[in-house]
């Protein structure tokens, strides 16, 4: 199987020190690094109403409608970000709600990453999701910012810490790593472990982090994940693959799972648009991929072979492709890219909700604005 890295024996740390040049996108004299603030992001809240009224229940649980109507800790850090986003406090504080109290059942203040609506109790498997952790502690510091509130502070910050402590590999070779989990994918739970999800890196929560729980290096784990962006990339295609084992330090496709650039991997570049990462070489691959607009949908990437082997088709999810083709070389934003598709499901829904967050805060010249 050919495999796009950079070099075998240089760790990825290494790389990111040795790589810092970089190949600004034309878009990107309007955008920054910097954070900017969640609060108002989404402008006219119709989005929003459209969104909390379709996923959204009155208790505060974010339902994924495509995967038997279950909740998850991501989707709760979705919602909780949509409803500072949108100004909606009282959204938001039902979503926290209803959060701590069915997912926050660990011994530690990270989240159960599964609760089930027909099984009781509600969570079986008590591992959490990385990104949905982050999400939650990315939500709460935006919240606090937006509101003054800081026992909303304090909460992010126990999980911000909690996260660092447990699912953050500080000393691993080439730079720290982010473990998709607790359990289940370190190098004492795998034989290619540690591995790791690019998708789980949610770049714009970094400095939020960083304010958090600023004892803890989230810079240097940011830098470690932009250069996995750059050199985790396989096949002709140079597609990252969902699962990416970090054994001895060089990427490589997970053993045991697809090697495919699938419905997790297309927030990759979402993210790094989000966080206003003006790097073009990043997006090229991605931009490449959707260059020409297919109504199929988006396409599932086997990476080892180079064929598409599905599409991701609903409408939301082209609203990534779109944003990306905007980051990469200032492509106007398509007519009605404002307003979301109202019958699709939560997932595709949410990206769309996400590029337009990134959309008004950072690319308003592709809006025509």
């Amino acid at each position: 199987m050919k495999r796009i890295v950079a070099t075998a024996a240089v760790p990825i740390l290494a790389l990111a020190l040795a790589g810092q040049a970089q190949a600004q996108s034309p878009a990107s004299a309007e955008r920054t690094t910097e954070t900017v603030p969640m609060l108002n992001a989404l402008g006219d809240s119709t989005a929003w109403r459209s969104y909390k009224s379709r996923f959204v229940s009155d208790q505060g649980r974010v339902v994924d409608t495509a995967n038997g109507r279950i909740s998850h800790s991501e989707g709760q850090g979705y919602g909780m970000l949509f409803a500072v986003a949108a100004g909606d406090r009282d959204a938001f504080q039902r979503i926290w709600g209803w959060t701590r109290a069915n997912l926050m059942v660990r011994n530690d203040a990270l989240l159960a990453w599964r609760w089930e609506p027909d099984k009781r109790p509600g969570v079986a498997d008590t591992n959490d999701a990385t990104d949905g952790d982050i999400l939650v502690a990315w939500a709460l510091a935006e919240a606090a910012d937006a509101w003054s509130d800081e026992g909303y502070r304090l909460a992010g910050r126990r999980i911000a810490v909690d996260v660092a402590k447990g699912t953050v590999l500080f000393k691993a070779e080439g730079g720290p790593l982010l473990l998709p989990g607790m359990a289940g994918f370190s190098a004492e739970d795998r034989m290619d472990g540690p591995v790791v999800n690019l998708s789980y890196w949610v770049f714009p929560a970094f400095t939020k982090l960083a304010a958090l729980a600023p004892e803890f290096d989230w810079a240097r784990l940011n830098a470690v994940g932009l250069d996995l962006v750059l050199h985790a990339r396989f096949g002709e295609a140079k597609l990252p693959t969902e699962w990416i084992a970090m054994r001895g330090g060089t990427p490589k496709p997970a053993e045991g799972f697809p090697a495919t650039f699938s419905y997790n991997a297309v927030r990759v570049p979402l993210y790094l648009a989000m966080a206003g990462h003006a790097d073009r070489r990043a997006y090229e691959a991605f931009a490449k991929l959707w260059a020409e607009p297919d109504p199929a949908g988006l396409p599932i990437v086997d990476t080892a072979s180079g064929q598409v082997t599905g599409r991701l088709q609903e409408p939301g999810y082209a609203s990534v492709a779109a944003l990306v083709a905007c980051a990469a070389s200032g492509t106007p934003l398509p007519a009605g890219f404002a307003e979301p598709a109202a019958a699709e499901n939560y997932y595709p829904a949410t990206l769309h909700l996400l590029a337009l967050v990134a959309a008004n805060t950072r690319y308003r010249s592709c809006l025509g604005r």
